[in-house]
């Protein structure tokens, strides 16, 4: 058996349907380049929105962008016909994008949390606490945490034997999907995955919660409901960000602990959720929800039909 070579799942029993099924697939793509370059293009390009809250909200444009453009392309290439076969090295780089790609939105995530809690619990100190400085250490230290962390169990795939038949369960790559396949001691993956998800998915969550409750309690503080109700109202957009990636995150994990009975069709459905879901949202959710972003974005589009 040729250990370089595997293949993806797609859709079991719906291989007839690919033609109809790319094309929400297709348009799904089409408006998550162009939701997330949109977004990027807005801040970068207006010099009111350079301030720690944009700052944050570029990171997230950013993941969710490239998240997009290292999973959707094997996805289209199944649904196309193309090919369902892909290389181990190729592999192996789309599990390290995929699962560093997750770790640093929900750290851009916890980053946004933050920013929201120095603004309504701090608000005459937030400009001296997340200076740019800061914010780029921020950064920096969310990607070095969501990278340099997963080299090592990524960098043993490499060496592992695969005896089992290379059939992933999926239209990309996962870690899990690939020890499923070894037949090596993949005890060292299986328990550094787990901690590296409590690590970071899981204390992200735990933060990001404990954020809320403080800013929660800030409010409730506040005299004024009209100013209660403006600071609240400053945290929508990040709240249905969290709730659009953490449930597709528990929805997957609750399929594949649990929900071995189901049919494929569902593990591979939950697997798109959870990588198309949270980019595809988030443009659409801080446009609509973002004042600031909602009025750049009808001032350029009027300016462009004029």
């Amino acid at each position: 058996m040729n250990s370089s070579i595997f293949f993806l799942t797609g859709f079991p029993g719906l291989e007839q349907e690919y033609p109809w099924i790319s094309i929400p697939f297709s348009c799904i793509y089409a408006m998550i380049l162009s939701g997330n370059c949109l977004v990027l293009h807005v801040i970068w390009t207006e010099p009111s929105l350079h301030e720690p809250m944009f700052y944050f909200l570029a990171m997230l444009a950013l993941t969710d962008l490239c998240m997009g453009l290292s999973t959707v392309n094997t996805v289209l290439g199944i649904l196309w016909g193309l090919s369902q076969e892909i290389g181990l090295d190729t592999c192996i780089a789309q599990t390290f994008f995929v699962h560093g790609l997750s770790c640093m939105e929900s750290g851009v995530l916890l980053a946004m949390a933050f920013d929201r809690f120095t603004a309504i619990c701090n608000p005459l100190r937030y400009t001296s606490i997340l200076t740019n400085t800061r914010i780029i250490k921020i950064g920096l230290a969310i990607l070095s945490r969501s990278f340099l962390f997963i080299i090592a169990p990524i960098v043993r795939l490499k060496f592992f034997f695969y005896c089992r038949p290379h059939i992933l369960s999926h239209s990309f790559c996962l870690h899990q999907d690939l020890l499923r396949l070894a037949c090596s001691d993949v005890r060292f993956n299986s328990f550094y995955a787990l901690a590296l998800v409590i690590c970071t998915l899981f204390l992200d969550s735990v933060f990001v919660l404990i954020s809320y409750i403080l800013i929660l309690n800030s409010v409730l503080a506040i005299a004024s409901h009209e100013e209660r109700l403006k600071s609240l109202q400053t945290c929508i957009s990040h709240i249905c960000a969290v709730f659009v990636f953490y449930i597709p995150v528990i929805g997957l994990t609750m399929v594949h602990r649990f929900g071995k009975h189901l049919s494929p069709v569902v593990h591979v459905l939950m697997g798109n959720i959870y990588i198309l879901f949270p980019p595809l949202m988030n443009p659409i959710i801080y446009s609509v929800k973002t004042q600031q972003i909602r009025s750049r974005i009808q001032r350029w589009f009027t300016l462009k039909n004029n």
